[in-house]
């Protein structure tokens, strides 16, 4: 092969390596400390971006349920102030002690007698499993698979497969810390918007042009008042049939009556499918101590549903929205497919306070500009 010489001639910088040591021998990389620590501060950075972005739809959700509690308590302030003519942070401080002690006295009636009725459940369900053996139609198919032998086998196998794989255990213990730092941050942005909620409205009124701030005050003081007056109504209605439902159960003698309860408080927040939600474990609970409760659960929960349907609703409820069922059915759907339970929670309350915006509108009561 024949090398045709090159016309470019070799660069020379006339720099001396100071790689290369007296030996020729290649040294280490002169590092500067600064360097590193820009480098970690600038990977801390990025990891608690990642972290933020990530975790954007669990504050947005923990946001909108405080700003849910903070309405539905902020009533119980301004009574407080106006009352006693306290300052807002300590009426606020007041009613926000009330609520935890409230919240703590449900946790434990709720978990005492759950984790004592847990403790007895291998016992119990092999007798629950033998009880539906007797039902018609499934009866006959559980006998011949011997269902309450085969549970009551799962269950004495249930340690050592736990022992064997933690997994589950891990799991669980996961989703509770999870819960119980979401229900933390929820709280504190309740009480932030509870005790700083009227310095907020003030740097957001500030930033409105003060031609348009009469108007700006009049809409916020209507969309407070429809969304104030409907969270607050729905979580009496929802505190009533938790409180109704675990009466009954107790009654009944059916089991986790506790849990029972408030299970059906949460689930009858959510419009138009809670009801069917907090019915279900309630009647198959029921059932479990023979057909003939399992019937009464059912006939009370309906008795109880057309009774707040009809009369607690629309008094409590009803008049702070002013919608009809229809409407809040497809507003329910609408909040559940864009934003899950959250979703279906604010769509309600949203749609009746855009109704309120448009009809005090075009009633002239709000203008796009002050005269």
């Amino acid at each position: 092969m024949i090398r045709v010489p090159s016309a470019i001639a070799p660069y020379d910088t006339d720099v001396p390596d100071e790689t290369a040591g007296p030996s020729g021998t290649v040294r280490a990389p002169d590092l500067d400390p600064r360097s590193a620590v820009s480098f970690a501060i600038a990977l801390a950075i990025l990891a608690v971006t990642v972290w933020f972005i990530r975790s954007v739809p669990r504050t947005l959700t923990a946001f909108a349920i405080g700003a849910l509690i903070a309405l539905a308590l902020n009533p119980l302030v301004e009574a407080l102030r106006q009352r006693w003519h306290w300052p807002r942070r300590y009426a606020a401080a007041t009613v926000l002690v009330g609520f935890a002690t409230l919240l703590v006295i449900a946790v434990v009636l709720v978990t005492v007698p759950t984790i004592d009725q847990f403790r007895e459940i291998d016992e119990e369900i092999p007798e629950v499993v033998a009880d539906l053996e007797e039902f018609p139609i499934i009866g006959e198919r559980l006998r011949s698979a011997d269902a309450s032998a085969e549970v009551e086998k799962w269950l004495d196998d249930l340690p050592e497969r736990l022992d064997v794989d933690a997994t589950p255990v891990a799991n669980a213990i996961g989703t509770i810390a999870d819960g119980l730092a979401a229900a933390f941050l929820t709280l504190l942005l309740a009480v932030t918007l509870l005790i700083d909620g009227e310095h907020l409205v003030a740097v957001v009124r500030r930033v409105v042009p003060a031609a348009n701030r009469p108007a700006a005050d009049r809409l916020g003081s209507l969309v407070y008042d429809v969304i104030g007056r409907y969270v607050a109504g729905s979580l009496f209605v929802a505190a009533l049939a938790g409180v109704v439902m675990m009466i009954a159960a107790l009654l009944l003698g059916v089991p986790l009556a506790p849990l029972i309860g408030a299970w059906v408080a949460m689930t009858n927040l959510i419009p138009q499918i809670g009801g069917l939600l907090g019915a279900v474990p309630f009647v198959l609970l029921g059932a479990t101590q023979g057909a003939g409760t399992g019937v009464a659960c059912l006939a009370i929960f309906l008795v109880y549903q057309n009774i707040e349907n009809h009369v607690l609703q629309p008094v409590i409820v009803g008049r702070a929205v002013k919608l009809s069922p229809p409407a809040t059915m497809v507003a329910a759907l609408v909040g559940v497919s864009a934003g899950g339970v959250v979703g279906a929670l604010f769509a309600v309350p949203i749609l009746g306070a855009s109704k309120a915006i448009y009809l005090a509108v075009r009633s002239g009561s709000i203008e796009a500009r002050a005269p």
